[in-house]
Parts: C-alpha cells; sequence; structure tokens
C-alpha cells in the first residue's frame, strides 16, 4: 500500500525531521517504523530535500565527517531557541559551509557556523544535531528499513529499490531516484566500472553437510582468514576496495600491480587478500588490516599482501550480477588463472570434508558452501552462501567496557555486546566477556574506546554502536537477564573488525538460531 503524495512546494522544518526520528526510535515495530519515514518523505519539497532527510535520518549528512567533534559541539551550545526556526535545507546548507571552510582560522570560521545554526535550534534540535555530527546517529541497521520506506513513499517495488542502491551504494541517491523517476529511474542504476558495490554476505552455516544438501549443487570453498576486497579493472586503471567500499588503491601497490597484469581488458572481482608468513600461512588479521591504515610505517609497507578471488561480477564488457554462480565461477577462472580461492564443484561429502580439512591445516577458518544456482546478491545476508568454521563466531558491537579489577585495574575489561535489530533499533544485548582479552587487546580498548564514548558512569564507559568484534563461542542459551532473550554461552574474543560496520553485524535472529532446537535462520 502506498503513502499518498502530498503537494510540493513547502520546505521540510527541522523539527519535523527531528520528530520523526524520535518517533522511529520510540518504536519497536518495523511497519510503524516506514510508516513514519514514508510519511515524511513524501512531504519533501523535491529530490534535493529528499537526499537531505534521508541522510539525516540514516545518520550520515550527505558532506562526511566536518570536523565537529562531541567536545567542539559541547562548548559551542548555548541556551536552546524557544521556537525553530530552522528547515532541513537551513541544516544541510551549514554543513556544506563548515565543510567547505578551510585555510588560516578556518577553525574559528567552523564555530562561528555551527554555533548559529545551534543558537537557532530548540533543545531537541539541538540533541538531533550533537548525535548526528558525532556519528551517534550513525545506524546501519536502518537501512532496510528506510529501503522499505522509500519503497512505499515511492509506490515502486521494494526488489527495485534494493537492487539500485546495491548498485550506487547510496542511500540518498536511491530515495532521490525512486521519488524523482520511479521504477525507470531506479532501473537506470547499473554495475559502473570505478564505482563499487556492496558485498554479497554469507551466513553461518550448522554443519557441512546439511550445507551441502540444503544448497546442492553447490561450490565449496576456503573460508579465508583475510580482509575482504573488491577489485575493478579498467585497463590499465584499477580500483582497490574494502568491504566498506572505502578506496585503498594508493595503499596496496603490489595488489594494484597483480591486477592490471590479469588477462582481461575490464574487470570486477569479489575476494579477499592476506599477509602471509614465509611458511605459506596467513599472519594475524591486524597484520594484513593495518596495510589499509592512512598512515603506514614502512615494516606495514613490507608487509606484502597475495589476493585470492572467488567471484566476478563484470568480465570485458559484460555484467555478471544476474548470472548464476556456476556461470560467474566460469568467468572468474578465465580472467584471474591461478588467483582463484581453492575450492571444489559439486564435491560429496567426503571430498568436501577433505577440502575442509586442508582449509585448517593452512591456517584458515573453514570453508564456504555455495549454490552454483545463486545470482550476487549484493549488500545481502542470505541463506544461498554459507561458512561452515570448526566453531560458532559472531560479528557483535561492543556496546560498553567496564573498569577492571586487579592487575586490571585501570583498564577497560569486561565488553557488554550486542546484535544487530534487522528493525533499525539499537543493539540488542545478548551477553558480556572478558575472556580472549590480551594485554595488547585491554591497552587498545582503553585508549580507543573514549573516541566511541556516548556517557560513562563509574563503573563502564559505554559507547555509541561503531566497534564490531568477533565473537567466538560454545552456543546460545534462553535467558530473561538480556532483551533478546538469549545469553550467549562461554564467549570469548577473537578479534576486532575494524572491517566491519554495525551494519554489517550479526542480527538478532541468527544469535536465536543457534539455540538447541531452533529453526534455521531464515
Amino acid at each position: 500500500m502506498s503513502v499518498p503524495r502530498g503537494t510540493m512546494g513547502a520546505m521540510l522544518t527541522f523539527g519535523e525531521v527531528v520528530a520523526v526520528s524520535a518517533e522511529v526510535g520510540r518504536t519497536r515495530s518495523r511497519l510503524a517504523k516506514v510508516d513514519a519515514l514514508a510519511g515524511l518523505l513524501v512531504r519533501a519539497d523535491g529530490p534535493d530535500e529528499v537526499e537531505v532527510v534521508v541522510a539525516f535520518l540514516a545518520g550520515a549528512p550527505r558532506q562526511g565527517r566536518i570536523g565537529a567533534g562531541w567536545r567542539t559541539l559541547h562548548a559551542l551550545l548555548d541556551r536552546p531557541a524557544e521556537t525553530s526556526t530552522l528547515t532541513a535545507t537551513d541544516v544541510d546548507t551549514t554543513f556544506t559551509a563548515v565543510a567547505a571552510t578551510s585555510g588560516k582560522g578556518s577553525t574559528a570560521a567552523r564555530a562561528e557556523l555551527l554555533k548559529d545554526l545551534l543558537d537557532r535550534a530548540t533543545r531537541a534540535e539541538q540533541d538531533f544535531l550533537r548525535a548526528l555530527l558525532t556519528g551517534e546517529l550513525r545506524q546501519g541497521a536502518l537501512e532496510g528499513v528506510m529501503l522499505d520506506a522509500v519503497a512505499r513513499a515511492a509506490d515502486v517495488p521494494g526488489a527495485d529499490v534494493r537492487r539500485a542502491f546495491m548498485l550506487s551504494g547510496r542511500l540518498p541517491a536511491t530515495a532521490r531516484a525512486a521519488l524523482d523517476g520511479g521504477s525507470a529511474a531506479l532501473q537506470a542504476f547499473a554495475l559502473e566500472l570505478g564505482r563499487p558495490v556492496r558485498p554479497m554476505l554469507a551466513s553461518p552455516g550448522a554443519t557441512l553437510h546439511d550445507a551441502l544438501a540444503e544448497l546442492a549443487p553447490c561450490l565449496v570453498e576456503f573460508k579465508l582468514d583475510g580482509a575482504r576486497i573488491q577489485v575493478h579493472k579498467d585497463g590499465d586503471t584499477v580500483f582497490v576496495y574494502t568491504r566498506t567500499l572505502r578506496d585503498i588503491t594508493a595503499s596496496v601497490p603490489e595488489l594494484v600491480d597483480l591486477v592490471r597484469g590479469l588477462p582481461c581488458h575490464s574487470t570486477v572481482l569479489d575476494g579477499e587478500t592476506l599477509a602471509l608468513q614465509d611458511d605459506g600461512r596467513p599472519r594475524p588479521f591486524q597484520e594484513t588490516m593495518s596495510r589499509f591504515g592512512s598512515t603506514v610505517d614502512e615494516q606495514v609497507k613490507a608487509l606484502l599482501l597475495r589476493p585470492w578471488f572467488f567471484d566476478c561480477l563484470h568480465l570485458d564488457g559484460t555484467d555478471l550480477l544476474d548470472a548464476p554462480l556456476r556461470e560467474r565461477n566460469r568467468a572468474l577462472k578465465r580472467a584471474v588463472g591461478e588467483h582463484v580461492v581453492p575450492g571444489v564443484l559439486e564435491p560429496t561429502p567426503e571430498r568436501a570434508d577433505d577440502l575442509t580439512e586442508a582449509a585448517l591445516a593452512a591456517g584458515h577458518e573453514g570453508v564456504v558452501v555455495k549454490s552454483l544456482d545463486s545470482v550476487y546478491a549484493a549488500g545481502r545476508r542470505g541463506k544461498a552462501w554459507q561458512k561452515v568454521k570448526p566453531v560458532h563466531t559472531l560479528d557483535l558491537v561492543v556496546l560498553a567496557a567496564e573498569w577492571g579489577h586487579g592487575r586490571r585495574t585501570g583498564l577497560l575489561s569486561n565488553l557488554h555486546l550486542g546484535a544487530r535489530d534487522p528493525d533499525g533499533g539499537p543493539p540488542v544485548m545478548v551477553g558480556k566477556t572478558f575472556k580472549g582479552l590480551t594485554d595488547e587487546l585491554l591497552r587498545r580498548q582503553t585508549e580507543e574506546f573514549p573516541a566511541h564514548e556516548s556517557h560513562r558512569d563509574d563503573w563502564a564507559v559505554y559507547l555509541r554502536p561503531s566497534v564490531v568484534v568477533e565473537i567466538a563461542l560454545d552456543g546460545v542459551q534462553v535467558s530473561t537477564r538480556y532483551p533478546g532473550g538469549v545469553a550467549l554461552r562461554f564467549a570469548r574474543v577473537v578479534r576486532y573488525r575494524p572491517d566491519k560496520t554495525p551494519a554489517e553485524a550479526d542480527p538478532i535472529d541468527a544469535v536465536r538460531a543457534l539455540l538447541p532446537g531452533a529453526p534455521p535462520n531464515p
């Protein structure tokens, strides 16, 4: 059912945007969230305002980070306005001016612009602005709800909206196209060399043999303990992106050189890269990720990365997103030759067992089982790809860290862990752990967590949802202690995942699916 379009011409007030954000935050009902968001979008005054509103509600201003941290904003806050005179466009215009201010005296000039904005804002608007500019509203879990709202407001199929977003990677631009041009504008989005697409994700599989039976005919591949990369080649021009679509081309010249030499003119490849030890086993994940930093010392630069590819989305003028994996795998082998991830097509159970043993013996995580009939569902964590590891692991959001005792006094230790709410709410707490925290991780937490702090008390530092950690566990159990109704059993820290955002954390449904006797996660 569509939401009737209003009459264009009246700009949305900023207060209306803030009110809808609060309404969405108050309800647990996905339908109510979609209704509230769609109702606001249909009242937007044209395509530009649609982009602005979607960016604000998704917690990611169009200008990106504009250099206004919590302390800066707190120092500028004064008595709020009794009545708001701001429009959503006013706020966006100010952000643009702040982002464009540079050079001598720019710090004072940016502060003056922000102070003028905050002085015109009501208390609720000031609170929203502070959260927006410090990243506290950046909850990627809201993406799915927003996409449904865009489809409702534009009266277009949800599949069209999701595909356009998959290809553009830009939520405001997708919303603009939907409300301005409908399905025709959405279908105009296509894979474009040099513009990354959101990666397809795998779901946890129960057992290897269950996954083989469910996904047959299938491909079984090594699950490498590396960093996800997406590579675009157009002649001699090469781009390399992380799983969060960050351009790291300048940081990985050895990958660029290798891809430039592949026997094809143009391609888009999905894969992993690893730093290897002398014996060929993978170095710790953190060492691979260190190569992606903005500042890299000479010792880190010396760690050469080796790529392995497992999918091909484009080859020499032909887009393959909608082709079955069987066809994409043939194209992949033509494009990259020996740089294909080790795997076996349509293996027997015995051959799949052998491949799993070989993956583990080589220092990797396990295997991934993939349906050969599946298309590339970018940005989705479906059942067509299932990862099978010897122990359960979950990617969870760090909600807080408690101050340690004994030898950990003065260090942030025990972690509060949350699973993603697929309906766009805050992460759902599912447990705590201090196990697996090395001295190095304790020091790192204590140094880095204050940069993500939302507030603190005598016992803990509470974080806005921004840090993802990989947790190993023996299972889950029913629990009334946590709001999700489940608790982790024997949870321990494996590693932090700076390559993942909270939007890519495992959802609460995936945690519940680990309960004994629970049906598989859909």
